[in-house]
């Protein structure tokens, strides 16, 4: 440790540690401008200024490393000059507009200015003008170049953080201005970062443009619905109406940072899609009608299909305390364990129970990826979850740690990897047990003599395509490592490989913690809250707290609590469910903020089960294509209309917070399923939200102890619970061959990731209209160009959109995003088969002559 003395007080830092960050420990406030706590020193602005003892000139403190013994003054008579001098040069040519800038009351150079600026400046000459107008380099980023201090925070941001390189500078001096390529950020991510970190009005929101001032704004702190990664964000709203989102440094896992779903995308709160009152379906048609009038109808066709089996499906963006509720209601008042929190894939509880609980790391994402090594295994961490791949780029570039790929679809941080391995889609379970068998060769006489008594020589072989070269590399690096992290996509559980997937994430958690490795482990889930999902056994064969349904003991506890049983079978997950209703067992089918007509593989056999349903109950915020097809709707609280909490990636339990109030009738989702509960003459207790938090830290194991007053900003952290380890698995896993034909896969795109993100106007104007990316190779193979109108055509249906020639893609693989409703992509998809097999052709574009500019596609 090292003493410093600032302004004569005298502290202990570590080696390393610059003189800002010593200062700030002690609460003495030194001005800057260029510095962000994320960005390695630039020292531009010359604002953070300090006299050293000994030295003969002015340091500046956010690039000046502490020396034992160094005495620092910060506010002396030749700081203040030089403070009011800089200040004095930026405003030379600073317009003076602040009644008008979006950035009046919030900005930095105005408080600067108040604070250490002089009283009247030196200046006389004409001000700089670049444009006479602002510039809007993209639908969500407006630029005032004449307010630009080039402070480079916009252009350091977007290119060592969020890795997308859309701004830079021209000229220089007091000529530098920052743009976008040729005036346009029309290749960027449109995340709005450099919006956040502009110190003045230069990068402004357009959404937000004139809309309010920051005085004007009641501000909400609370988390991101978009994906699990549960970034905190600050919600504006001005008399109740959403003006904008912002993020704060010093709280979340984000550190200030967002995507473009999180900055622009809450706007979907005030879709125009919203059902506005309870509806039931009479002459085949949805009629409006009142709570009470629903109840009474819906109390009569309860009892007449009691009968049958029931069965509920809920979304994983919602609360936890709704998802809890929903369970019991399930187990309690319907009797059946038939549940699930997916409408696009089936988990496979037995290998994710021993997964989560022996080796999940419910410990902050800084921490996990802190570790030497970090492999990524499947999906697209970019397009999927961009915050964490900011925070993996940091460890990369500024930790030194290794990054090893291992996917279908290519990534921008395959530039940041040390190794990156292409495998076909379902591949990554043969893959991972080469990568085993790599390791415990490599080993040899270092593991336990019992530890793979049993082990034999096919535990596993390469995935096709990529050799034993990829694996070898993997296991090396590995091998290597000091400490090793593994990231999983959950885009893996679409395939019908997932079992073996996770058997051999198994497998290679177990020996690395043999090897010492210390091995950590987390999902990247695509869905708000699907951890919270998990941990409330929303699941058709577990308990809340991933205890299986089977476990005796842990039923009894629950039925003792509850004052009701709960049947000792496991369930039927949703494609079970739907394969109930096709065979006309299904009495209830409830179905709770999701949208299976949109999501689960193969619409026609969704509509067919739906539709055979006999009592189809949807209870949703938006008029999906499932509620469509309802016989009862009721309209639920939206986002930012109930408080809850979402319990992230990482296992953290954060606050969900109300912001607006529910519109028109709807009611809080909690609110409902008391209603339902009450139509069977059943009450559940308790019934309000922080009592079932109560409830939950009471009697699920890993929530244990936790208050909601407890959370905080940063919320709180549950805890694992070790479960019995699924042993290791022997078999070899199957070895997808390569295919004559084109292979469609599927997934999140960047601005799109759910039926949320297609509700949200901003999110439709910045992204890209419905595309099939392909490999330069096949579409030059094919004739193909960039922008060419293709159909791809399964032997289940087919789908018009642009194409997107990328060279990174792999040869042989052909990618639409899942999220386009228009496309009805899952159209072309069949249950229990991924990726599946296609053919791409040109479309051919007619013009409809009765609406001159409008094209029709076709074959």
């Amino acid at each position: 440790m090292l003493k410093v003395t600032i302004d004569g007080q005298t502290l202990e830092v570590e080696a390393g540690a610059t003189v800002l960050q010593a200062a700030r420990r002690l609460g003495t406030d030194i001005p800057t401008f260029c510095y962000l706590k994320r960005l390695p020193p630039l020292a531009s602005c010359r604002m953070c200024l300090v006299e050293i003892e000994g030295l003969r000139r002015l340091q500046p403190s956010c690039a000046t490393a502490v020396t034992d013994g160094m005495v620092v003054r910060t506010n002396t008579p030749l700081i203040e000059e030089t403070r009011s001098s800089m200040l004095d040069m930026l405003l030379a040519n600073h317009p003076l507009d602040c009644p008008i800038c979006d950035k009046g009351g919030e900005c930095e150079l105005q408080n600067m200015v108040m604070a250490y600026g002089p009283r009247e400046s030196q200046f006389r000459d004409d001000k700089r003008v670049f444009h006479s107008e602002d510039i809007r380099l993209s639908p969500v980023i407006i630029m005032n170049v004449n307010r630009c201090i080039q402070c480079q925070r916009c252009v350091r941001m977007c290119e060592e953080v969020v890795g997308a390189v859309a701004l830079g500078t021209v000229e220089k001096g007091m000529d530098t201005a920052v743009t976008g390529f040729e005036g346009s950020l029309a290749s960027c991510d449109q995340c709005g970062n450099c919006v956040e970190v502009c110190p003045v009005g230069a990068l402004m929101s357009f959404p937000y443009r004139y809309k309010a001032r920051p005085w004007d704004l009641v501000e909400t702190d609370t988390i991101c619905p978009h994906c699990g990664t549960g970034c905190q964000l600050t919600v504006g709203t001005r008399k109740g109406e959403f003006m904008r989102v912002r993020s704060k440094w010093d709280d979340g896992v984000n550190h200030e940072t967002l995507c473009v779903r999180g900055r622009f995308g809450l706007d979907f709160v005030a879709s125009r899609d919203r059902i506005k009152q309870p509806m039931i379906r009479q002459d085949g048609a949805l009629v409006p009608v009142s709570w009470d009038e629903a109840g009474d109808y819906l109390r009569r066709r309860l009892v007449a299909v009691e009968s049958k089996d029931a069965g509920g499906l809920a979304s994983p963006r919602l609360p936890n305390e709704v998802l809890y509720q929903f369970q019991k209601l399930m187990r309690t008042v319907f009797r059946t364990n038939n549940i699930d929190c997916s409408s696009r894939w089936a988990a496979p509880f037995d290998m994710l129970g021993p997964l989560l609980g022996t080796f999940y790391s419910r410990t902050p994402l800084d921490d996990v990826i802190g570790n030497d090594c970090m492999l990524v295994v499947g999906g697209n961490v970019t397009e999927e979850n961009p915050v964490p791949e900011y925070l993996l780029r940091d460890a990369v570039r500024r930790r030194r740690a290794g990054l090893l790929m291992l996917s279908a679809r290519p990534s921008r941080l395959d530039a940041d990897a040390r190794v990156v391995v292409r495998v076909p889609p379902g591949g990554e379970a043969a893959s991972l047990a080469a990568v085993v068998t790599a390791l415990m060769a490599a080993a040899g006489q270092t593991l336990p003599g019992d530890a793979f008594a049993d082990i034999g020589a096919t535990i596993g072989r390469p995935a096709a395509g990529t050799g034993s070269d990829g694996a070898d590399r993997l296991a090396t690096a590995l091998k290597e490592a000091r400490s090793a992290t593994v990231l999983v996509s959950v885009d893996l559980l679409r395939s019908p490989e997932a079992r073996a997937t996770l058997l051999q994430l198994n497998n290679l958690l177990q020996i690395l913690r043999l090897l010492d490795k210390g091995p950590a482990m987390q999902f990247l889930f695509d869905r708000a809250n699907q951890m919270g999902a998990w941990d409330m056994g929303v699941l058709p064969a577990a308990l809340p707290g991933l205890r299986a349904v089977a476990d005796d003991a842990a039923r009894a506890a629950l039925a003792r609590n509850w004052g009701a049983q709960i049947p000792s079978e496991p369930g039927a997950n949703l494609d079970a469910m739907l394969e109930l209703c096709v065979g006309g067992r299904m009495g209830t089918l409830y179905i709770v903020g999701t949208d299976p007509l949109v999501a689960y593989p193969d619409r026609d056999f969704v509509t067919r089960a739906l539709g055979t349903a006999d009592l189809l109950i949807v209870q949703d915020a938006f008029l999906t294509d499932t509620a469509g097809m309802a016989e009862v709707v009721l309209p639920a609280a939206g986002y930012g209309e109930e408080s809850g909490t979402f319990t992230n990636n990482e296992g953290r339990i954060q606050n969900v917070r109300k912001f607006r109030e529910p519109v028109f009738e709807a009611r809080g989702n909690l609110a409902i399923i008391d209603f339902v509960a009450a139509l069977r003459n059943q009450a559940l207790r308790p019934s309000t939200q922080g009592e079932i938090f109560n409830e939950i830290a009471r009697l699920v194991p890993a929530y244990q102890g936790l208050t909601q007053d407890g959370l905080g900003a940063d919320g709180a952290f549950t805890r694992a619970v070790p479960t019995l380890s699924a042993g290791v698995f022997l078999a070899p896993p199957s070895v997808p061959t390569a295919a004559d034909r084109l292979m469609l896969i599927t997934g999140d795109c960047l601005f799109h990731n759910g039926y949320l993100s297609e509700r949200s106007d901003m999110l439709n104007t910045v992204a890209n209209d419905p595309y099939v990316t392909m490999s330069a190779q096949d579409a030059a193979e094919l004739g193909f160009s960039d922008g060419d109108q293709v159909t791809v055509r399964s032997g289940q249906g087919e789908l018009t959109a642009q194409l997107k020639v990328d060279r990174r893609f792999p040869k042989g693989l052909v990618f639409v995003p899942e999220n386009y409703r228009a496309l009805r992509l899952n159209s072309l998809l069949r249950r229990g088969e991924y990726p599946c097999a296609v053919e791409v052709q040109k479309a051919h574009a007619t013009l409809d002559v009765d609406h001159p500019g409008r094209i029709w596609r076709g074959v």
